[in-house]
Protein backbone atom coordinates (compact mmCIF):
# COMPACT_ATOMS: atom_id res chain seq x y z
CA UNK A 1 0.00 0.00 0.00
CA UNK A 2 1.17 3.43 -0.92
CA UNK A 3 1.99 6.04 1.54
CA UNK A 4 -0.87 8.33 0.48
CA UNK A 5 -3.36 5.63 1.41
CA UNK A 6 -5.53 7.67 3.37
CA UNK A 7 -8.13 5.97 5.83
CA UNK A 8 -10.72 8.90 5.09
CA UNK A 9 -11.06 8.30 1.59
CA UNK A 10 -11.20 4.29 2.63
CA UNK A 11 -14.27 5.30 4.89
CA UNK A 12 -16.11 7.33 1.89
CA UNK A 13 -15.49 4.56 -0.14
CA UNK A 14 -17.19 1.93 2.68
CA UNK A 15 -20.16 4.25 2.91
CA UNK A 16 -20.43 4.94 -0.82
CA UNK A 17 -20.57 0.69 -0.87
CA UNK A 18 -22.90 0.26 1.47
CA UNK A 19 -25.54 2.92 0.94
CA UNK A 20 -25.50 1.60 -3.05
CA UNK A 21 -24.43 4.86 -4.74
CA UNK A 22 -21.98 8.12 -4.33
CA UNK A 23 -25.06 10.22 -3.74
CA UNK A 24 -26.83 8.49 -1.06
CA UNK A 25 -23.57 8.19 0.52
CA UNK A 26 -23.53 11.59 0.55
CA UNK A 27 -26.65 12.56 1.44
CA UNK A 28 -25.40 10.39 4.73
CA UNK A 29 -22.40 12.37 5.20
CA UNK A 30 -24.09 15.51 4.93
CA UNK A 31 -21.71 16.18 2.02
CA UNK A 32 -21.32 17.32 -1.50
CA UNK A 33 -21.69 14.30 -4.38
CA UNK A 34 -18.28 15.77 -5.80
CA UNK A 35 -16.38 15.86 -2.54
CA UNK A 36 -17.40 11.86 -2.05
CA UNK A 37 -16.82 11.07 -5.75
CA UNK A 38 -13.32 12.56 -5.56
CA UNK A 39 -12.02 10.99 -2.30
CA UNK A 40 -13.29 7.52 -4.05
CA UNK A 41 -11.03 8.25 -6.77
CA UNK A 42 -8.32 9.15 -4.83
CA UNK A 43 -8.63 5.72 -3.48
CA UNK A 44 -8.75 4.21 -6.47
CA UNK A 45 -6.01 6.12 -7.75
CA UNK A 46 -3.49 5.29 -4.20
CA UNK A 47 -4.45 1.32 -4.28
CA UNK A 48 -4.08 1.30 -8.73
CA UNK A 49 -7.68 -0.66 -9.07
CA UNK A 50 -10.80 0.49 -9.78
CA UNK A 51 -12.85 0.08 -6.95
CA UNK A 52 -16.79 0.75 -8.49
CA UNK A 53 -17.59 0.34 -11.99
CA UNK A 54 -21.18 1.52 -13.86
CA UNK A 55 -23.93 -0.54 -14.10
CA UNK A 56 -27.41 1.01 -15.17
CA UNK A 57 -28.21 4.01 -13.50
CA UNK A 58 -25.85 3.20 -10.79
CA UNK A 59 -22.58 1.72 -9.69
CA UNK A 60 -21.75 -2.21 -8.32
CA UNK A 61 -17.95 -3.04 -6.99
CA UNK A 62 -15.51 -4.04 -8.94
CA UNK A 63 -13.19 -7.34 -7.76
CA UNK A 64 -11.02 -5.11 -6.47
CA UNK A 65 -13.96 -3.44 -4.43
CA UNK A 66 -15.33 -6.31 -3.09
CA UNK A 67 -12.01 -7.28 -1.74
CA UNK A 68 -11.61 -3.77 -0.33
CA UNK A 69 -14.92 -3.88 1.16
CA UNK A 70 -14.53 -6.99 2.88
CA UNK A 71 -11.19 -5.38 4.95
CA UNK A 72 -13.07 -2.15 5.23
CA UNK A 73 -15.79 -4.03 7.48
CA UNK A 74 -12.98 -5.41 9.62
CA UNK A 75 -11.42 -1.87 9.82
CA UNK A 76 -14.08 0.01 10.89
CA UNK A 77 -16.08 -2.53 13.17
CA UNK A 78 -12.75 -2.40 15.31
CA UNK A 79 -12.86 1.26 15.08
CA UNK A 80 -16.46 1.36 16.13
CA UNK A 81 -15.64 -0.55 18.97
CA UNK A 82 -12.46 1.55 19.91
CA UNK A 83 -14.96 4.03 22.52
CA UNK A 84 -16.85 1.28 23.91
CA UNK A 85 -13.76 -1.09 24.64
CA UNK A 86 -11.98 1.98 25.95
CA UNK A 87 -14.65 2.99 28.96
CA UNK A 88 -15.22 -0.67 29.78
CA UNK A 89 -12.10 -0.38 30.64
CA UNK A 90 -11.94 1.95 32.79
CA UNK A 91 -15.27 1.95 34.53
CA UNK A 92 -18.01 -0.89 35.30
CA UNK A 93 -18.79 -3.55 33.14
CA UNK A 94 -21.45 -3.03 30.76
CA UNK A 95 -23.33 -4.75 27.79
CA UNK A 96 -24.16 -3.03 25.39
CA UNK A 97 -27.21 -3.80 22.89
CA UNK A 98 -28.11 -1.42 20.35
CA UNK A 99 -31.56 -2.22 18.32
CA UNK A 100 -33.16 -0.41 15.67
CA UNK A 101 -36.98 -0.51 15.40
CA UNK A 102 -38.46 -0.43 12.29
CA UNK A 103 -41.35 2.33 13.07
CA UNK A 104 -44.37 0.04 12.18
CA UNK A 105 -43.36 -2.34 14.45
CA UNK A 106 -45.50 -2.72 17.69
CA UNK A 107 -43.97 -1.12 20.34
CA UNK A 108 -45.50 -3.53 22.60
CA UNK A 109 -44.32 -6.56 20.89
CA UNK A 110 -40.68 -4.98 21.05
CA UNK A 111 -40.86 -5.34 24.41
CA UNK A 112 -42.28 -8.98 24.17
CA UNK A 113 -38.81 -9.81 21.92
CA UNK A 114 -36.66 -7.94 23.96
CA UNK A 115 -37.69 -9.93 27.09
CA UNK A 116 -34.66 -12.59 26.76
CA UNK A 117 -31.77 -10.08 27.14
CA UNK A 118 -33.68 -7.15 29.00
CA UNK A 119 -32.96 -9.38 32.65
CA UNK A 120 -28.88 -9.21 31.51
CA UNK A 121 -26.94 -7.95 34.64
CA UNK A 122 -25.22 -4.71 33.50
CA UNK A 123 -27.16 -4.06 30.32
CA UNK A 124 -26.96 -0.73 28.60
CA UNK A 125 -30.06 -1.51 26.52
CA UNK A 126 -29.86 0.95 23.24
CA UNK A 127 -33.20 1.65 20.93
CA UNK A 128 -33.40 3.82 18.08
CA UNK A 129 -36.61 4.12 15.91
CA UNK A 130 -37.00 5.12 12.76
CA UNK A 131 -37.48 3.56 9.06
CA UNK A 132 -36.74 0.52 7.94
CA UNK A 133 -34.28 1.72 5.01
CA UNK A 134 -32.37 4.20 7.34
CA UNK A 135 -31.97 1.54 10.22
CA UNK A 136 -30.31 -1.24 7.38
CA UNK A 137 -28.21 1.76 6.33
CA UNK A 138 -27.24 2.58 10.33
CA UNK A 139 -27.03 -2.10 10.78
CA UNK A 140 -24.68 -2.20 7.53
CA UNK A 141 -22.28 0.43 9.03
CA UNK A 142 -22.10 -0.70 12.60
CA UNK A 143 -23.89 1.65 14.49
CA UNK A 144 -26.58 -1.18 15.24
CA UNK A 145 -26.14 -5.02 16.36
CA UNK A 146 -29.57 -5.95 15.19
CA UNK A 147 -32.51 -4.40 13.79
CA UNK A 148 -36.35 -5.74 14.50
CA UNK A 149 -38.95 -5.17 11.83
CA UNK A 150 -42.50 -6.60 9.82
CA UNK A 151 -41.07 -7.70 7.01
CA UNK A 152 -37.69 -9.29 6.17
CA UNK A 153 -34.57 -7.68 4.90
CA UNK A 154 -35.03 -6.70 1.00
CA UNK A 155 -32.39 -7.95 -0.67
CA UNK A 156 -28.73 -5.87 -1.42
CA UNK A 157 -26.09 -7.03 -3.77
CA UNK A 158 -23.99 -4.65 -1.49
CA UNK A 159 -24.61 -5.06 1.98
CA UNK A 160 -25.02 -9.13 3.33
CA UNK A 161 -27.62 -8.98 5.60
CA UNK A 162 -29.83 -12.64 7.15
CA UNK A 163 -33.69 -12.15 8.27
CA UNK A 164 -34.46 -14.59 11.16
CA UNK A 165 -38.10 -15.39 12.05
CA UNK A 166 -38.77 -14.26 15.54
CA UNK A 167 -42.60 -15.37 15.72
CA UNK A 168 -46.05 -14.68 14.62
CA UNK A 169 -48.80 -13.08 15.88
CA UNK A 170 -52.52 -13.46 14.55
CA UNK A 171 -54.75 -9.77 14.39
CA UNK A 172 -57.78 -8.24 15.83
CA UNK A 173 -59.65 -5.22 15.59
CA UNK A 174 -59.90 -3.01 19.08
CA UNK A 175 -61.48 0.16 19.96
CA UNK A 176 -62.66 2.34 23.28
CA UNK A 177 -65.82 1.12 24.96
CA UNK A 178 -68.18 3.88 23.04
CA UNK A 179 -65.94 2.55 19.67
CA UNK A 180 -67.06 -0.88 20.32
CA UNK A 181 -70.74 -0.45 20.98
CA UNK A 182 -71.00 1.59 18.08
CA UNK A 183 -70.21 -1.09 15.69
CA UNK A 184 -72.92 -3.63 17.55
CA UNK A 185 -72.62 -7.06 16.90
CA UNK A 186 -72.74 -7.12 13.25
CA UNK A 187 -69.11 -8.34 12.22
CA UNK A 188 -66.96 -7.95 10.55
CA UNK A 189 -69.95 -5.92 8.67
CA UNK A 190 -69.95 -3.26 11.28
CA UNK A 191 -66.88 -2.13 10.07
CA UNK A 192 -68.17 -0.28 7.13
CA UNK A 193 -70.38 1.76 9.85
CA UNK A 194 -67.52 3.00 12.58
CA UNK A 195 -64.42 4.99 11.84
CA UNK A 196 -61.21 2.63 11.16
CA UNK A 197 -57.37 3.67 11.63
CA UNK A 198 -54.97 1.53 9.42
CA UNK A 199 -51.80 1.51 9.03
CA UNK A 200 -49.70 3.02 6.28
CA UNK A 201 -50.72 2.04 2.34
CA UNK A 202 -47.95 -0.51 1.63
CA UNK A 203 -46.95 -1.53 4.75
CA UNK A 204 -46.88 -5.52 4.78
CA UNK A 205 -50.00 -5.80 7.42
CA UNK A 206 -51.58 -3.28 5.20
CA UNK A 207 -51.72 -5.21 2.09
CA UNK A 208 -52.89 -8.33 4.06
CA UNK A 209 -55.54 -5.71 5.68
CA UNK A 210 -56.82 -4.29 2.54
CA UNK A 211 -57.30 -8.03 0.80
CA UNK A 212 -59.34 -8.88 4.18
CA UNK A 213 -61.88 -5.88 3.28
CA UNK A 214 -62.05 -7.47 -0.06
CA UNK A 215 -62.59 -11.18 0.29
CA UNK A 216 -65.63 -9.95 2.73
CA UNK A 217 -66.83 -7.28 0.57
CA UNK A 218 -66.12 -4.59 3.84
CA UNK A 219 -65.85 -1.27 2.57
CA UNK A 220 -63.69 0.93 5.00
CA UNK A 221 -64.67 4.42 6.34
CA UNK A 222 -60.97 5.36 6.54
CA UNK A 223 -59.89 8.09 9.09
CA UNK A 224 -56.49 7.73 10.21
CA UNK A 225 -53.37 6.36 8.24
CA UNK A 226 -49.85 5.89 10.55
CA UNK A 227 -46.54 4.62 9.91
CA UNK A 228 -46.21 4.17 13.77
CA UNK A 229 -47.93 1.92 15.24
CA UNK A 230 -47.70 3.33 18.86
CA UNK A 231 -49.41 6.64 17.12
CA UNK A 232 -52.08 4.57 15.35
CA UNK A 233 -52.72 2.70 18.99
CA UNK A 234 -52.85 6.02 20.97
CA UNK A 235 -55.27 7.88 18.24
CA UNK A 236 -57.57 5.04 18.55
CA UNK A 237 -57.66 4.97 22.45
CA UNK A 238 -58.76 8.46 22.40
CA UNK A 239 -61.38 7.34 20.58
CA UNK A 240 -60.63 8.29 17.09
CA UNK A 241 -61.77 5.18 15.29
CA UNK A 242 -61.47 1.00 15.57
CA UNK A 243 -57.66 -0.23 14.86
CA UNK A 244 -56.11 -3.53 14.60
CA UNK A 245 -53.44 -4.69 16.37
CA UNK A 246 -51.31 -8.06 16.93
CA UNK A 247 -52.94 -10.28 19.43
CA UNK A 248 -49.44 -11.11 20.95
CA UNK A 249 -49.92 -8.27 22.85
CA UNK A 250 -53.46 -8.96 23.61
CA UNK A 251 -53.30 -8.22 27.80
CA UNK A 252 -50.47 -5.45 27.79
CA UNK A 253 -52.72 -3.34 24.86
CA UNK A 254 -55.95 -3.78 27.18
CA UNK A 255 -53.82 -2.55 30.17
CA UNK A 256 -52.10 0.51 28.39
CA UNK A 257 -54.62 1.96 26.28
CA UNK A 258 -58.42 0.36 28.17
CA UNK A 259 -59.75 -0.51 24.97
CA UNK A 260 -61.50 -3.90 24.14
CA UNK A 261 -61.34 -6.28 21.79
CA UNK A 262 -64.07 -6.11 19.07
CA UNK A 263 -63.58 -8.90 16.29
CA UNK A 264 -60.88 -11.06 15.13
CA UNK A 265 -59.08 -10.57 12.12
CA UNK A 266 -59.00 -13.98 10.42
CA UNK A 267 -56.35 -15.06 8.70
CA UNK A 268 -54.18 -11.59 8.76
CA UNK A 269 -50.59 -12.58 10.48
CA UNK A 270 -48.57 -9.79 11.41
CA UNK A 271 -44.81 -11.47 10.85
CA UNK A 272 -41.75 -10.26 13.03
CA UNK A 273 -38.24 -10.23 12.03
CA UNK A 274 -34.46 -9.42 13.50
CA UNK A 275 -31.89 -8.72 10.97
CA UNK A 276 -27.85 -8.43 11.22
CA UNK A 277 -25.55 -8.42 9.12
CA UNK A 278 -23.47 -11.86 8.19
CA UNK A 279 -20.65 -11.94 10.35
CA UNK A 280 -18.11 -14.61 11.79
CA UNK A 281 -18.53 -13.54 15.76
CA UNK A 282 -22.15 -12.56 16.86
CA UNK A 283 -23.00 -10.27 19.74
CA UNK A 284 -23.49 -12.58 22.28
CA UNK A 285 -27.24 -11.37 23.01
CA UNK A 286 -28.21 -10.86 19.80
CA UNK A 287 -27.69 -14.68 19.68
CA UNK A 288 -29.42 -14.72 23.10
CA UNK A 289 -32.71 -13.04 21.09
CA UNK A 290 -32.68 -15.41 18.36
CA UNK A 291 -32.41 -18.68 20.43
CA UNK A 292 -36.39 -18.50 21.40
CA UNK A 293 -37.36 -18.92 17.60
CA UNK A 294 -34.54 -21.64 17.01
Amino acid sequence: MSASFNYKHLYYFWVVAKEGGISRAAEKLDMAVQTVSAQVRELERSLGYALLKPAGRGLVLTEAGQAALQQADLIFQLGEDLPTKVRDAVSAPTVRLSVGICDSLPKLVVHRLLLPVIAEPHLRLLCHEGGLDDLLGDLALHRLDVVLADRPAPANPNIKLYSHALGSSTMAWYGTAAMVAAAGEDFPRCLADVPLLLPMAHSPVRDRLDLWFEQRAVRPRIVGEFADSALLKTFGASGMGVFPAAEWAHDDLLAHYAVQRLGPCEGVTEHFFAIGTEKKVQHPLVQRLLQPAM
